[in-house]
């Protein structure tokens, strides 16, 4: 990474600036006299040149969410998360940020097994997360989850037609979450199916193999024109929760860095324009 790259630049060059002044002598002075001067004086500006020590920060996130984390044509992990990650990673030089992707199923366990120090992938507060894990303060997005169907598809309105019908949830997302919580509540009888991608939701639905499935209105406008999906929005936001960054219980003091650093990204407009350039609209307003 850049990063990587710079420091190793600044050790180059002060090796160099020491090896020339070893080769240097003053005159009227013994040899041992000017070796220790040079010693002395190499030794000062090394210590002061030397760069502050960097560590390494492994950010889990996914490649299957359009628009958020994915791949692009060109064969580069890119959207919203990611290139906030980024950004983040610019304002924080005592951070050096790895991305590691995985299937988003494996993101809370290897969060939860010390392999990554933090997962963007539009997390949203639940329960269950917060008695295992450490959510930032600054949220940096707003998530409007909704029940996606079919364009074809006339009969579901809302939630509350899902009666019996089957439902598409990725395993341990948010919208599993809410699908579980409103079936127990309402009494719905939805027939819950889980599944690890993105890819299988909106082939299965396109091929009347499921009914429904929760997204949100900029992730499908993404695959109707990237993959034609046929898919569409219905009825009323299930939430409109508001997305942070999940670290573990022991990363306070990256929580503390990562708060500020998207505190100012919103204040100079950058946090904006990434909402706009990648989900077609402002997402952060209210956060």
């Amino acid at each position: 990474m850049k990063k990587i790259t710079v420091l190793s630049s600044l050790i180059l060059t002060v090796a160099f600036a020491a090896g020339c002044g070893a080769q240097t002598k003053t005159a009227g002075t013994t040899p041992a006299a000017s070796a220790a001067a040079t010693a002395s004086a190499t030794g000062t500006q090394a210590s002061a040149a030397a760069p502050k020590a960097v560590k390494k920060i492994v950010v889990g996130t996914g490649t299957q969410f359009p628009n958020i984390c994915f791949i692009d044509d060109k064969g580069n992990l890119t959207g919203y998360d990611v290139e906030l990650v980024k950004e983040i990673d610019k304002r924080l030089p005592e951070y050096e940020f790895e991305i590691k992707t995985m299937e988003f199923k494996n993101l809370l366990l290897s969060l939860e097994t010390n392999k990554i120090d933090f997962i963007a992938h539009q997390m949203e507060v639940n329960d269950e997360r917060k008695q295992k894990f450490l959510f930032n303060d600054e949220a940096y997005n707003i998530f409007p989850n909704k029940i996606i169907v079919h364009k074809d598809n006339n009969t579901v309105k809302s939630i509350d037609d899902l009666k019996g019908k089957k439902l598409l949830v990725t395993a341990t997302s948010n919208a599993a979450v809410l699908a579980e919580k409103y079936n127990k509540e309402h009494n719905t009888g939805i027939n819950i199916i889980y599944t690890g991608a993105g890819e299988d939701a909106k082939t299965l639905i396109k091929q009347g193999r499921a009914d429904a499935s929760i997204s949100t209105q900029f992730a499908i406008d993404f695959v109707n024109k990237s993959v034609d999906a046929q898919l569409k929005t219905v009825g009323d936001p299930l939430s409109n929760s508001k997305v942070y960054f999940i670290l573990r219980k022991d990363g306070e003091e990256l929580k503390k860095k990562i708060d500020e650093a998207v505190k100012a990204i919103k204040a100079d407009g950058t946090l904006s324009k990434l909402s706009t350039q990648w989900l077609g609209a402002d997402y952060t307003v209210g956060n």
